[in-house]
């Protein structure tokens, strides 16, 4: 009897250990929901200990049913085992989130002439030192983040299509470039963990969350979501990133992501407004964060509002996709739709999808860009619990 008790002690240990370890950094049922990455770190740092002490507590009992054990215990050991065996393979090699999202093998550009990306996919975009890139949503979606250099400097290019929302960073840690792989998820965020010290980065802030370097932060770059086409006219000299025929299938599950479409019920969108997955636009300024409903925005095309004592304007183009927000100071806007436009309401001067005034008293004027990003609302107010909605007394 103590040789079963023993036996069982440590297969259920073998067994739940491994179990444990994906489940508190995958999207299973019930998992994501808890504070539970302090425990899931030192489970994944110290997962060889439970493995010897799980195997010192089998390994006698097994060899002495092996040796004298009736057939009965012999088969109740094997398929003991075996299922343990079954557990491991794929708890290891099928269930961690770097088994079953890799990085492109062949990173191809095209300019726009010989880009094969439908202009009506949305797309990040950055511009750096001259140079800009357009990364697809339903390419990098899948790949979680891909590394690249932009105008000479290094960027680290993220999307977790379980937030809907993408996020640039520089990938240097203390001022020394580091390398990041896709470890697993917090409250169901990507999280990437680097090669170097194996702290453990939430992609939504580029915060260090677990690991020697916890409280550390990547620096953001700069970057925007909006259509290829609106991108293009933007940056015609831009290049396009094109999808790595190796990942055909896997990008096949993204299609009609940009939609809300995709066939994932992780990834697919409420249609209504602030349920779990409808889309907001949010923007941070310092300790203060607002989300604006993306229902409300495409039936008003714009809004004029203040946060931190910070006049915005928060507006979107006629292809219900292309979102911007800028900072206006003292001026009021409005869509005009006869021009496709905004136009102030103080001097009735036009202003274009850049943020420039191309007609009237204050032509050559620009408006200041302000970072803001899609994402979906069960992410925002995740990540942002100070945050307040547009248009609603919280």
């Amino acid at each position: 009897m103590t040789r079963t008790i023993q036996f069982l002690a440590g297969i259920i240990l073998l067994i739940g250990i491994e179990i444990l370890r994906v489940y508190f950094i995958m999207p299973f049922p019930g998992s994501q929901r808890a504070a539970t990455i302090g425990l899931a770190y030192f489970i994944h740092n110290n997962i060889i200990y439970f493995r010897i002490v799980g195997l010192l507590l089998i390994v006698f009992p097994v060899l002495h049913y092996v040796r004298f054990g009736s057939k009965k215990a012999k088969w109740s050991i094997g398929i003991s085992l075996a299922f343990f065996a079954v557990i491991f393979y794929l708890f290891n090699f099928r269930f961690l989130a770097d088994k079953m999202f890799y990085q492109p093998k062949h990173k191809i550009f095209a300019d726009t002439i010989s880009n094969k990306i439908p202009a009506k996919n949305l797309v990040l975009g950055v511009s750096l030192n001259g140079e800009s890139k357009a990364y697809p949503l339903e390419i990098i979606g899948y790949h979680h983040q891909v590394r690249d250099t932009i105008g000479g400097t290094p960027a680290m290019i993220t999307y977790c299509t379980v937030c809907r929302t993408g996020r640039v960073f520089s990938p240097l840690v203390d001022d020394s470039p580091e390398n990041f792989r896709l470890v697993g998820m917090d409250h169901f965020n990507a999280m990437f963990e680097d090669a170097g010290t194996k702290s453990w980065w939430r992609q939504v802030n580029g915060v260090a969350i677990a690991g020697p370097l916890k409280g550390k932060t990547l620096a953001e770059i700069p970057a925007e979501q909006m259509s290829l086409a609106a991108w293009i006219r933007q940056h015609p000299n831009t290049r396009i990133m094109q999808a790595d025929s190796t990942f055909k299938e896997e990008y096949e599950g993204l299609r009609n992501y940009d939609e809300g479409k995709s066939k994932g019920t992780l990834t697919r969108a409420d249609s209504l407004s602030w349920q779990d997955k409808s889309w907001i636009v949010g923007v941070q300024l310092g300790s203060h964060a607002r989300a604006y409903d993306w229902n409300d925005l495409l039936a008003r095309r714009v809004l004029n509002d203040t946060l931190a004592g910070t006049a915005l304007v928060v507006a979107v183009e006629s292809d219900s996709a292309s979102f911007h927000v800028w900072r206006r100071d003292s001026l009021s806007f409005a869509f005009d739709s006869s021009a496709d436009l905004l136009k102030d309401q103080q001097t009735q001067s036009l202003w274009n999808w850049r943020g420039e005034c191309i007609e009237g008293t204050l032509r050559g004027s620009r408006l200041p860009v302000v970072q803001s990003y899609q994402e979906f609302w069960h992410s925002w107010r995740t990540f942002h619990p100070q945050t307040t909605r547009y248009g609603i007394s919280n």
